[in-house]
C-alpha cells in the first residue's frame, strides 16, 4: 500500500458513489412506476416455496434458455459469472488500496481461488461466444434481433466483457507479486491466471490499476443503465428473479391455457358486476380491458421492464415470419418505452379522459397549468398518443397522432402462446394482447369487420357459421348404430362414463364431420359408454374471447355450464368425464369454465383413443401406406401441453411419422387462433400456406392433425399449393383418429363392437330430485312425530273454543249455532283423499289424455314405472303429503277458510293449478321446480308437453312458504325445444356494435 495505491482507491470509492446513487434512482422509478399498474386479479405472492423453487430452478438449471442448447450454455457462464463475480467484483476495493490485499480468510482459501479462475475464464468464454452468436445472427434478413436496441446491447457485453478480462488480470498481477516473493502459483487452482502472471511484472501499482479498472467498468455500468431504465438488456439481470417469481402459474406453468380473466381493480368483472357496480354509483365508468398504459396490471408493467429483446418470441411468432407487423417483442419494447416516457405524467396525477384533462385541474374542472407546466413536456404529449392507434400517422403537424399499437399488429395475433413459450423471463405477452382487444370492442366497437357476423352469429344462433341449432346432430344420420343423447334418448347420465362434445366445427363444418363420425365409431367399436348433448350444445365462446368479447363469451359459457351440469346431475367433479375433438373446445372446457362453476375433467380425443389402444379394447391390423407428418395444434400442445398422445396413437396405427422441422414446442401455427379463422388474411404471406409448404417439405401422403381448425387452414392450404402441379389430389389432410379408424379395419370392414363396459368404476351421488326427495321426507317424519302431541291438544279443547287463525281470519263459534259451508271450511283430513292440498299438486290423478312428455326432462334414477306398485307408493306419498300438511295446520291453529279467501274445488285442482301423476314439473334448463305447497312425489314423472302452468292461487291456510314461493315456477312445465337440455335464458352485450 502506498500513497498512490490509496489515492487511486478514495477516487474509486467516490466515483462509486456517484454511481451507486444513479443506479438507486433507477431502481426507484421502475419501482414507482410498478404501483402505476392496476390490482392483477391473482396471488402473485403465494404460495411462497413452490415460487421459490420456480426461481431456483429457472435460474439455477437455465430451463427455458437451453431450448437454445448452445445460447443456454454459454448465458449460464455469464450469469454465473455476474452473480457468484460480484464477491470478486467487491474485492476491488480492497484491492485499489492495497494490491496483495483481500477479503479476509476468504482470500487465503485455494477453493475460493478455483472459484475466482471459474467465473473469470467463463466470463469471458461465454460473453465473447454470445457476442459471435448475436453477429451472426445480425447479418440475416429476418432475424430474432431486429429491432432491439443494439446499442445497449453492445454496451453491455463490452462490460461484462471487461469484468471477466479483470477478474482474470487482477489475479494474475497478486500472482506475480507472490511469485517476486518467492511463491509459485499451483496448476491446480491458478491454470489460466498463473501462466499469465509469468509475464507480468511484479508492480503494485500495475495491480491497483488493474483493481481500479474492474471496479469503474462495473461503476460506470451502474450509472449508465441507472439512467435508462428502458434497456431491458441490462435490467433483466435484477427483475428476471421477480418476474419468474410472480408468473400467473405458481405451479411452474407458463401463462397459457386460460386467459386471464378481465379485471377491475383486481375483481374479475363480469356483466351482471358491472350492472351491480352502475346501479351503486350513476357515474361508475368500467374499465374493460386496456385502453391506456395504465390500464395494465402491475404484473404487466413488470413484463413490460423485465424484456431483454432476446427476440426468442419473435423468431417464433407466425405473424412476423409471413411478414405481418405484429411482434411481440416490439410490441414489449413499445408498451415499455411508452410506459416510461408516460409515468412522470402519471406520477403527478395526471389523467386524460376522451382526450381531456381530468386529473389536474382547478377547482372549476379547468386544466392546471401550473401544475402541468412541471411536468416534463415529453411526458405530457405521450400522455396524449393513443395507446392502439396507427403508428404511421403523420406527426408533422400533431405529434401525438402516432399510436403505439398498430391495430394491423394487434389483430394479426394467432394467440399460438409460441410467444410466452419461448421467454425465458415468463412474460405473458398473451394476456396483454386480448386485455387490448378487450377495450377495443367492449368500449371503442373498433374490430375487423369480419368479426361484426361472428359476433351476431355466436349471439343468435350459438355457432359461428350461423347454422340453425336443429343440424347439430345431423353428423349422426351417416352412421350405422345410435348414439344415446341426453335428455332424449337417456335421461340421466347414470349409464354413461363419457360425454362426447362434439363442437360446432364436428357438427357443422364438412371436413370435421368425418373426425366426428371417425371417433364416435371409434368409442362404439371400443365399447365405451358414451353419449352426446345433440342440439343442447352451444358455442363454447373461445373465438369471442380471443377476439376480445368477454361479455359474450361469458353469455355462451354460462348457457353450456349450466346444459353440462344438468346432465351431470348426481356425477361427482371427478367422473364428470367430456372428451371433445377440437383442441379450442378441450381448452375452453378444461381452463376456463372452472371459475365460471363448470368443473369437468376434459381429454382430447387421442388421449383417449391411445388409452383404448394401450388396453387392447381397439387393435390395429392394417399398417397405413405412405409417409404422414403431424402438424401439433396450438392449443393442444403449447396451451394443454399435450404432445405425445397424437404421436403414440400414430405409432401403434402402424403410421411411418415424419416430423417437420418446426414441431412439439415449437410448432408453427395454422392461422386459425385468436378468432383469426374468421377474419381475412391480407398482408404478407399466408401463414397456412407457410405451413402447408413445411409439411410438404417432408414428402407426405397425409398430413395428420388433432383438431377441426387446424383442418381446415392445412386443408385449404393444401389444396392452394398442390392444384395444378403433380402433387394435386395426392397430399390429403387427415385428423388421427381417421389413421386408427383406418388401422383397426379388416378385409375393408370394421370388428364387431365390443359389449358396452366402463373403463373405470363409476362414482355417482344422489341426484338434485333425490337430495330433495330426503329433505321432504325428512321434514314429513319430523311432522308426523309431533302429530299425536298435538292431536292430544286438539281433542282437550272445549266445543266452543275460539280458534285464531291470525289476520284475515274469520271467528268460528261452534257453540252459538254458527255455520260454514263445506267449501269455505276448506278440505279435511277425510275430504283429502279426493283433492288436492290447497295450493298444491293433485298427485293421484292420472296421466293427462295426450299428454306427451316433456322433450329434456330427464328421470329421476330409479323412479317407478306408473301402474302396479308405482300407484301404491304415490298413494302412500299423498297421504303423507296430507299428513304433514294437516300437522301443520293443526300446530299453526288453523281454522276454515272465509269468504275473503281463494276457494278450493272439493273435485278439481285450483284454477291456475296443474294435474301431474305424481310428477314433477320441469324447470327451464333441467332444473327441478318444487310446487308451493305441495309434497314431492316418489319418482317424478313428467309433465304433459303441450301445457304451460300457470301460479296457483294460495289459500288462507297455506303456509308463508308457500305463498312466497317463487313466480318463476309458473313456467316450470314449458317443454324443451328439439329434445335437447334447455339452455340459460341469453343476456345482452355491453358497449358492443354490431353493426
Amino acid at each position: 500500500m502506498s500513497g498512490v495505491t490509496i489515492t487511486l482507491g478514495t477516487i474509486g470509492v467516490l466515483l462509486s458513489l456517484f454511481c451507486w446513487a444513479s443506479f438507486i434512482g433507477g431502481v426507484t422509478r421502475m419501482v414507482r412506476g410498478l404501483f402505476l399498474g392496476q390490482k392483477d386479479g391473482f396471488d402473485r405472492f403465494r404460495p411462497i416455496l413452490p415460487r421459490l423453487k420456480n426461481v431456483l430452478v429457472e435460474v439455477g438449471a437455465h430451463t427455458r434458455m437451453a431450448r437454445k442448447r448452445s445460447v443456454g450454455f454459454f448465458h449460464w457462464f455469464v450469469m454465473v459469472g455476474f452473480m457468484l463475480g460480484a464477491i470478486v467484483w467487491f474485492e476491488a476495493y480492497i484491492q485499489t488500496f492495497n494490491p496483495r490485499g483481500g477479503w479476509p480468510w476468504l482470500s487465503e482459501q485455494s477453493w475460493y481461488h478455483v472459484i475466482d479462475e471459474i467465473l473469470g475464464l467463463g466470463t469471458v468464454i461465454g460473453i465473447t461466444a454470445l457476442i459471435i452468436i448475436r453477429q451472426v445472427n445480425q447479418r440475416r434478413g429476418l432475424n430474432r434481433f431486429v429491432g432491439s436496441d443494439r446499442k445497449a446491447a453492445y454496451f453491455v457485453e463490452t462490460v461484462v466483457l471487461l469484468e471477466g478480462l479483470g477478474m482474470i488480470f487482477v489475479k494474475a498481477g497478486k500472482l506475480a507479486l507472490y511469485r517476486a516473493d518467492g511463491q509459485d502459483f499451483h496448476w491446480a487452482t491458478d491454470w489460466v491466471s498463473g501462466p499469465l502472471s509469468t509475464i507480468l511484472p511484479a508492480n503494485e501499482l500495475m495491480v491497483s490499476i488493474f483493481a481500479l479498472v474492474k471496479l469503474l467498468t462495473g461503476m460506470i455500468w451502474l450509472y449508465v443503465v441507472g439512467r435508462n431504465i428502458t434497456w431491458g438488456v441490462a435490467w433483466h439481470r435484477f427483475s428476471a428473479f421477480f418476474n419468474i417469481y410472480f408468473k400467473r402459474e405458481a405451479d411452474g406453468r407458463t401463462a397459457l391455457g386460460a386467459l386471464k380473466p378481465m379485471t377491475m381493480d383486481g375483481v374479475p368483472l363480469t356483466m351482471e358486476k358491472v350492472e351491480e357496480l352502475t346501479e351503486e354509483d350513476e357515474d361508475f365508468e368500467p374499465k374493460l380491458g386496456a385502453g391506456a398504459i395504465e390500464d395494465f396490471s402491475w404484473k404487466g408493467w413488470l413484463d413490460f421492464t423485465t424484456c431483454t429483446e432476446c427476440g426468442r418470441c419473435q423468431e417464433q411468432c407466425p405473424a412476423w415470419n409471413t411478414g405481418k407487423p405484429l411482434s411481440p417483442k416490439l410490441m414489449i419494447m413499445s408498451l415499455r418505452d411508452h410506459a416510461t416516457a408516460k409515468a412522470p405524467y402519471l406520477l403527478a396525477g395526471g389523467q386524460t379522459t376522451m382526450g381531456e384533462e381530468t386529473g389536474l385541474v382547478d377547482a372549476d374542472g379547468n386544466p392546471d397549468e401550473a401544475k402541468l407546466a412541471k411536468i416534463p413536456e415529453a411526458a405530457r404529449l405521450e400522455a396524449q398518443r393513443p395507446l392502439v392507434g396507427h403508428t404511421t400517422a403523420d406527426v408533422s403537424e400533431d405529434p401525438t397522432a402516432a399510436g403505439i399499437i398498430d391495430p394491423e399488429a394487434l389483430w394479426s395475433c394467432t394467440t399460438c402462446g409460441a410467444c410466452v413459450e419461448q421467454c425465458p423471463v415468463d412474460i405473458e405477452h398473451v394476456d396483454h394482447f386480448i386485455d387490448m382487444r378487450r377495450y377495443q370492442v367492449l368500449i371503442e366497437s373498433e374490430f375487423p369487420t369480419e368479426l361484426a357476423g361472428l359476433f351476431k352469429n355466436l349471439e343468435n344462433k350459438g355457432n359461428p357459421w350461423g347454422q340453425n341449432n336443429s343440424g347439430r346432430d345431423e353428423w349422426m344420420n351417416a352412421l350405422d348404430f345410435d348414439i344415446p343423447v341426453i335428455g332424449k334418448d337417456v335421461e340421466d347420465f347414470g349409464d354413461t362414463e363419457y360425454l362426447f362434445w362434439v363442437g360446432c366445427a364436428g357438427a357443422f363444418e364438412d371436413r370435421a364431420k368425418k373426425t366426428t363420425q371417425a371417433v364416435a365409431t371409434l368409442l362404439h367399436t371400443a365399447g365405451v359408454k358414451f353419449a352426446v348433448l345433440g342440439q343442447g350444445e352451444t358455442c363454447n365462446g373461445d373465438s369471442a374471447r380471443r377476439a376480445g368479447n368477454e361479455f359474450l363469451f361469458q353469455m355462451l359459457a354460462e348457457q353450456n355450464i349450466e346444459t353440462l351440469n344438468n346432465a351431470f346431475d348426481g356425477v361427482p367433479t371427478s367422473h364428470r368425464k367430456v372428451v371433445v375433438t377440437c383442441a379450442h373446445c378441450l381448452n375452453t372446457l378444461k381452463n376456463e369454465y372452472g371459475p365460471l362453476g363448470g368443473e369437468y375433467q376434459v381429454v382430447h380425443h387421442t388421449q383417449l383413443l391411445n388409452r383404448l389402444v394401450r388396453e387392447k379394447r381397439l387393435i390395429p391390423v392394417a399398417p397405413i401406406d405412405g409417409n404422414v407428418t403431424y402438424h401439433d395444434p396450438c392449443y393442444l400442445g403449447r396451451h394443454n401441453q399435450v404432445y405425445e398422445a397424437p404421436r403414440e396413437l400414430m405409432d401403434g396405427s402402424g403410421v411411418t411419422l415424419k416430423e417437420m422441422p418446426r414441431h412439439g414446442q415449437r410448432s408453427m401455427c395454422c392461422g386459425a387462433g385468436g378468432a383469426r379463422m374468421w377474419m381475412e388474411e391480407t398482408v404478407g404471406k399466408r401463414i397456412n400456406i407457410d405451413r402447408v409448404d413445411e409439411a410438404l417439405s417432408t414428402s407426405p401422403s397425409k398430413i395428420a392433425t388433432g383438431c377441426p381448425f387446424c383442418r381446415v387452414m392445412l386443408s385449404d392450404g393444401a389444396t392452394a399449393q398442390t392444384d395444378g402441379t403433380e402433387l394435386e389430389g395426392q397430399v390429403e389432410v387427415v385428423d388421427v383418429s381417421q389413421l386408427l379408424l383406418e388401422s383397426i379395419s379388416r378385409d375393408g370392414g370394421l370388428p364387431d363392437p365390443r359389449e358396452p363396459q366402463w373403463l373405470e368404476q363409476p362414482k355417482r351421488e344422489k341426484t338434485t330430485a333425490e337430495q330433495q326427495a330426503e329433505r321432504d321426507a325428512a321434514e314429513a317424519e319430523r311432522a308426523s312425530a309431533a302429530a299425536p302431541a298435538e292431536t292430544r291438544t286438539a281433542e282437550a279443547a272445549p266445543d266452543n273454543a275460539v280458534i285464531d287463525e291470525g289476520a284475515g281470519a274469520e271467528v268460528a263459534a261452534a257453540g252459538s249455532g254458527g255455520t260454514v259451508s263445506a267449501a269455505e271450511a276448506g278440505p279435511s283430513a277425510a275430504d283429502s283423499k279426493g283433492a288436492p292440498k290447497s295450493g298444491g299438486l293433485k298427485l293421484g290423478g292420472g296421466k293427462a289424455p295426450g299428454g306427451a312428455k316433456a322433450p329434456g326432462g330427464a328421470k329421476a334414477p330409479g323412479a317407478p314405472k306408473a301402474g302396479g306398485d308405482a300407484a301404491v307408493e304415490e298413494q302412500s306419498a299423498v297421504k303423507d303429503a296430507e299428513r304433514t300438511e294437516e300437522t301443520r295446520e293443526a300446530a299453526q291453529g288453523s281454522a276454515p277458510a272465509t269468504s275473503g279467501a281463494p276457494k278450493a274445488s272439493a273435485g278439481a285442482p285450483k284454477s291456475g293449478g296443474l294435474t301431474l301423476g305424481g310428477g314433477k314439473a320441469k324447470a327451464p334448463g333441467g332444473g327441478k321446480a318444487k310446487a308451493p305447497g305441495g309434497a314431492k312425489a316418489p319418482g317424478g314423472a313428467t309433465a304433459p308437453g303441450g301445457a304451460k302452468a300457470a301460479a296457483a292461487e294460495p289459500s288462507a291456510g297455506e303456509s308463508a312458504a308457500a305463498q312466497a314461493a317463487p313466480a318463476e315456477a309458473t313456467e316450470a312445465s314449458a317443454p324443451a325445444k328439439d329434445g335437447a337440455i334447455p339452455k340459460a335464458k341469453k343476456s345482452g352485450g355491453y358497449g358492443l356494435s354490431l353493426g
